[in-house]
């Protein structure tokens, strides 16, 4: 993993650090005397560690100095490095004399980062003297002062605090005990993530897909019923369709072989099953995609990145999302769904992994990404991570599937029996010209020519819903059932004409 922010070397630090005392114009309590007990904000009690990230400090006590409690000033008033002008006077010359005693006592303003002083008035280096801001350049020598200063009276601190500690000095604590019962005072009722993560968790798995190559992938699924059936992507599952190799992972260590029970490409929806599977296996429970309203909790669980047994929460961002999702191979086909869209955090390894409403009820099943790196899918052809666009397979639509799958280990698709074209547009799905391989472009005797479709008619709507694009009209004709009827909208010349028809049905995948 890579971190973000690293920080920047801190220059190194003199050996011997000017120590300022006051300028001739000083006020006559400074002159030649530091004012005793007096402590600034880098000085005894405040620790800074040279990184641009500060930690925690504890107090530490003033350095010990030979004959007294405050630092004493040898030899008068004589500098051992030239201060800077105090601000409205003119500038002194510097003069040699001996040096004070070390350590001196930190400066009032400490200096951060990012150069910046923070706010205070005079005090500090034993003179009535306010230090003024730092110039653009020429600060590192102070910077690198007052850190050594910091770290010799930090190591001074830490010193003192393991001798009282080894000697049962207590007086000065101030930390402060949990009471037993404090983990009894934690609710974690139903509907709060704690409590929805810790009973859905053990019915997810981390899904480990090996093609016969050696090529592979990790995914997410989830305990769809006792008899040993989890559900997941197809894409998921795709690289041990020829005679590969599939495991499922449980939290708790346990893993499994498993095998193909049935697969929809063109829903994205694939079932597996254990081998010689528990008898303590708990489905999760399956809520109503279609009552999902936008702004609704969600719960999102997962291997992102191959980090199992991961949880993250979000909100419905929207419904009925047109989208068309690949991994981005040549050989790759699309899957199409009227997603429910989500920020939680959702990444490749996600896939396959429920998405649950706040009562821990999966209301989809995660699928593919927008992301800014790539077009978009989970497909071993991209890493690149979420940016809060996330798309789930109603679980409405997947129940469908899945059921159909352990039945008959095929899906159905329904259909209107005529081709669109898949470029992208706004004004509609217009019916192509020709069909795909040379094929007629409304099926005969299919629904579309029972309903008096033609090539060139241009689909606007189905139903309520709006269809701007070929993608989006598969996509919504697939939240159906061959049987259903709908009311289709088209336009032809111009003019915009209603009709319904009763939708049919096509067995796998082409």
């Amino acid at each position: 993993m890579s971190t973000e922010n690293e920080g920047n070397a801190v220059p190194p630090a003199p050996s011997a650090p000017p120590v300022p005392v006051a300028s001739p114009d000083a006020s006559p309590q400074a002159q030649g005397t530091t004012p005793e007990g007096t402590d600034g904000p880098a000085g005894p009690g405040h620790r800074t560690e040279p990184t641009e990230r500060q930690e925690q400090s504890l107090p530490a006590p003033q350095a010990p100095h030979a004959g007294g409690d405050g630092p004493a000033v040898t030899g008068g008033n004589e500098p051992t490095a030239p201060l800077p002008p105090v601000p409205g006077s003119a500038p002194q010359p510097p003069a040699a004399g001996p040096a004070a005693a070390w350590p001196p006592p930190a400066p009032s303003t400490p200096a951060y980062a990012d150069g910046a002083a923070a706010a205070g008035g005079a005090g500090g280096w034993g003179a009535s003297y306010q230090q003024p801001a730092p110039k653009p350049r020429g600060r590192g020598g102070l910077v690198a002062a007052v850190l050594v200063a910091a770290l010799v009276a930090g190591g001074l601190g830490g010193g003192l605090g393991y001798t009282l500690a080894r000697n049962n000095d207590n007086g000065g604590s101030t930390t402060v005990s949990a009471s037993d019962n404090g983990a009894a005072q934690v609710k974690r009722a139903p509907g709060t993530i704690a409590n929805v993560a810790a009973r859905a968790l053990p019915s997810t798995v981390t899904i480990e897909a090996e093609g016969s190559n050696g090529d592979g992938g990790t995914g997410t699924g989830f305990v769809f019923d006792k008899q040993g059936h989890i559900i997941t992507n197809n894409h998921v599952v795709a690289d041990a369709l020829d005679g590969g190799k599939l495991t499922a992972t449980f939290p708790d260590g346990r893993k499994y072989d498993a095998q193909v029970v049935g697969h929809a490409q063109g829903y994205d929806v694939a079932v597996v099953k254990l081998k010689n599977p528990p008898s303590d296996l708990n489905p999760l429970p399956l809520g109503d995609s279609d009552k999902v309203a936008v702004g609704d909790e969600t719960i999102a669980i997962g291997a992102p990145f191959g980090l199992s047994n991961t949880v993250t929460t979000g909100i419905i961002s929207a419904k009925n999302r047109p989208v068309a999702s690949s991994d981005g191979s040549a050989t790759s086909k699309a899957s199409y769904m009227s997603a429910l869209q989500t920020d939680a955090s959702i990444n490749p390894g996600n896939s396959g992994g429920p998405l649950l409403d706040a009562s821990g009820a999966v209301i989809g099943i995660n699928s593919a990404i927008q992301s800014s790196g790539s077009g978009g899918g989970f497909g071993s052809g991209g890493q690149s991570g979420s940016i809060g666009l996330g798309f789930a397979i109603p679980i409405n639509q997947a129940k469908y599937v899945a059921q159909q799958l352990i039945r008959t280990g095929k899906p159905v698709y329904a259909k209107i029996g005529a081709s669109v074209s898949l470029e992208d547009s706004t004004t509609g799905a217009k019916i192509t010209d020709q069909g795909a391989g040379g094929a007629a472009a409304v099926e005969a005797g299919g629904p579309a020519d029972q309903a008096g479709l033609k090539p060139g008619d241009v689909i606007t709507k189905l139903d309520d819903s709006v269809i701007d694009s070929g993608p989006t009209l598969i996509g919504e004709i697939w939240t159906h059932k061959p049987g259903d009827k709908v009311t289709i909208t088209y336009k032809r010349g111009g003019q915009e004409h209603t009709v319904q028809l009763t939708l049919g049905a096509r067995a796998g995948d082409s």
